[in-house]
Order: structure tokens, then C-alpha cells, then sequence
């Protein structure tokens, strides 16, 4: 019996979906269809334990293994099996779940397993026609389900944190004890009121772990720096959507860019920085710039329609990163951050950077 959480049955929910609808919708900010820009679908590409598959459209659905034509299946059933499985999905309120009628179905079109197997980060490989260039670029995507909960698009870890120096005051070991000991809901941001209270102030140093600085450095030689102040403000203000942090920093321009020209510095880097974490970029890995197989995110909505978003289109893709962000605070004892320590006689208190999807 195939078992999945809301996510993974959402893998195969696209693969109906999309087989069902014959075309790719593509999605704006706001996750909503892009009126008038569709993609054809000609195949989709998936890779199973016991081979590969292609899912070749034309009148009806053929599926091929390898060269050699196994079975054709008409469109209206993936419709029909798009449709049962969005409703089990919805109802079910389980963490794992199993739909015998699916599975069922699966097994009838060499469609084994809820994920697809692959070691990049590719779940649903498509090719499409694109009536602009008159092309059919081969288009990899990860999947992202709205219909559990939102996924993290960078994960906390001793690799994100951001350290800082407390400058400005000197406090006894009584002193730092009673501010580490803040309990409240908001202990970090109550904790940084205590040190600013007595006179201190947060400078960024540099970020915890080389490898995670040197990623930011590769994309921009600046990031580390406006990702320290946009990490800063999350914890020192109530604002914690990515849009308004980085309208915060851009307002108080604290790398005194020159914005006479209303040059949008800090959006595009952040921009850049969203997609390259989006695209393959992780804290704790040499980051070469090289996007792996996956070049995008189908977006599978509550309402059950399915966008795309793809460095192809690559103004969409980087405004819904933005627009579809947060920042949010981890476990500050597993990842070591929000308390004041001393190192060779100076005083350190570290930030972490975690983002998640808001919906």
C-alpha cells in the first residue's frame, strides 16, 4: 500500500492535473493565472524505480516506456482521477494517508511511487511548446502544495546565523545571566530591548559559518551585510513578511547606496539571493551558481489549479519568492543563537535567518 503525506499525494495530484489539463497555466505575484500565457504540454518526463517514463500527449494520453508504446489512455480519466484524488487530499486529516483507489490506478500507468526518484531536486520534469520562440524547452520542477502546510524555502541551522557584537556597554555576568533568562513569548527581541536599554548596540560581524557567507558573497559581494540588517529588523520589529523587511532596509539604505536615481539595490539582490536558495543554493554546501535540474516550482493551489513559475519566465518567479516569504524564528537552543556570550572579552549575541512560504 502507497502511503504520503498531503504533499507528497500532491506530486501525483500535478501529474493528473497536468496530463488532464494537456497545458501549463503560468502564475504572477499573487499566485494567480498569468491571463493569456499558457504553455502547451507535449510530454511529461518521470523518472520511477522501474525506469523511465514518458507521458506523451496527443489526442489521447500515451504512455511510453522507453521507445516502446505500452499503453493509451483517454485524457478524460486522468481528468476524473485529478478531481477524486484533490478531494481525498482535502478531506483527509491524517499525516499519512494511503487512496487505494489511486494507488490502483497508478500501478496501471507504471506510476509506482508518490515521489518521483531523483537526487536533484527535480519532481516533474515537462516539455512544452512555447508559441513566442517557437520552442519546447525541457522544464524541471520541485513541487509546492498549498494544501498542507507551508514548506520552508531556507532551514534554519548553526549555517544561517548571523553574528553580532555588542558594542557600547560593558555588563556584569549578573547582568548578561538576567537578560538571558527573559522567558516571554518575544524573549530574543525583548532581549536585544535590555542590551539597547543599557546602552548597547548590535553591529554585524560576519555570519557564523564561512561556507554560508561565501554563498552570499558569490551571489552578491554585499548580501551578507543586507541580510544581517533585514535579519535584524525581524527581530526588533513586528514585521516579518519578506516585502516589508526589505522595504524597511531599503528605506533606511543602511549601505548608503546612491539612490538618487531610486535604483532598487536592495530588492534585486534579495531577489537574486531568493531564487538561487530557491534553485539549489544551500547554507552548508559550496555553492557553485550552477542551478540543478529543478529550473522552478508548480505551485498546486488550494482550489486545485496548478502554476507555474520558472527562471524561464524569470520576472515572475523572482517577485512570487518575494512576495510569498517570511521570516521566522527556529528553536534559538538547537541552533545556538538569542543570547549573550563572550568571546576573547567581548560580548556576542547571535541572529537566525529561517524563510518559509506564507501560504
Amino acid at each position: 500500500m502507497i502511503t504520503g503525506n498531503k504533499g507528497e499525494w500532491s506530486e501525483i495530484y500535478a501529474l493528473f492535473k497536468l496530463l488532464g489539463d494537456k497545458q501549463l497555466f503560468l502564475g504572477n505575484k499573487d499566485i494567480e493565472k498569468l491571463e493569456g500565457l499558457v504553455y502547451p504540454i507535449i510530454k511529461i518526463l518521470r523518472t520511477e524505480n522501474n525506469g523511465n517514463f514518458e507521458y506523451s500527449i496527443q489526442d489521447e494520453i500515451i504512455l511510453v516506456s522507453g521507445n516502446e508504446e505500452v499503453l493509451k489512455i483517454p485524457i478524460s480519466h486522468f481528468k476524473d482521477k485529478a478531481l477524486f484524488l484533490l478531494n481525498a487530499i482535502k478531506q483527509n486529516k491524517e499525516r499519512t494517508f494511503s487512496v487505494p483507489e489511486i494507488e490502483k490506478f497508478m500501478q496501471s500507468i507504471n506510476c509506482v511511487s508518490l515521489k518521483a526518484s531523483s537526487t536533484a531536486k527535480t519532481d516533474i520534469t515537462i516539455v512544452v511548446h512555447d508559441q513566442r520562440t517557437n520552442q519546447q524547452p525541457t522544464l524541471g520542477f520541485s513541487i509546492k502544495s498549498q494544501l498542507g502546510s507551508p514548506s520552508t524555502l531556507l532551514n534554519a541551522g548553526k549555517t544561517t546565523n548571523f553574528i553580532f557584537k555588542i558594542e557600547g556597554i560593558t555588563i556584569s555576568e549578573k547582568e548578561i545571566e538576567k537578560i538571558n533568562s527573559i522567558a516571554s513569548r518575544s524573549k530574543i527581541m525583548d532581549r536585544i530591548v535590555q542590551i539597547q536599554n543599557k546602552g548597547g548596540a548590535l553591529k554585524f560581524v560576519k555570519t557564523e559559518r564561512k561556507i554560508f557567507s561565501n554563498n552570499l558573497v558569490l551571489i552578491d559581494s554585499l548580501l551578507p551585510e543586507i541580510l544581517s540588517q533585514i535579519v535584524y529588523e525581524f527581530y526588533t520589529s513586528e514585521l516579518s513578511n519578506t516585502t516589508d523587511l526589505l522595504n524597511k532596509t531599503a528605506n533606511e539604505n543602511p549601505l548608503n547606496f546612491d539612490i538618487e536615481d531610486e535604483h532598487k539595490f536592495y530588492e534585486y539582490k534579495i531577489k537574486r539571493f531568493l531564487t538561487d536558495v530557491a534553485l539549489g543554493m544551500m547554507p552548508s554546501k559550496v555553492w557553485t551558481g550552477q542551478y540543478d535540474a529543478t529550473g522552478g516550482y508548480l505551485i498546486v493551489k488550494k482550489n486545485g489549479d496548478v502554476l507555474c513559475y520558472h527562471i524561464y519566465n524569470r520576472n515572475e518567479f523572482e517577485n512570487y519568492l518575494l512576495n510569498n516569504t517570511k521570516l521566522e524564528t527556529a528553536s534559538s537552543s538547537r541552533h545556538g543563537f538569542g543570547e549573550i556570550y563572550e568571546d576573547n572579552g567581548n560580548l556576542y549575541f547571535n541572529l537566525n535567518l529561517q524563510i518559509r512560504f506564507t501560504k
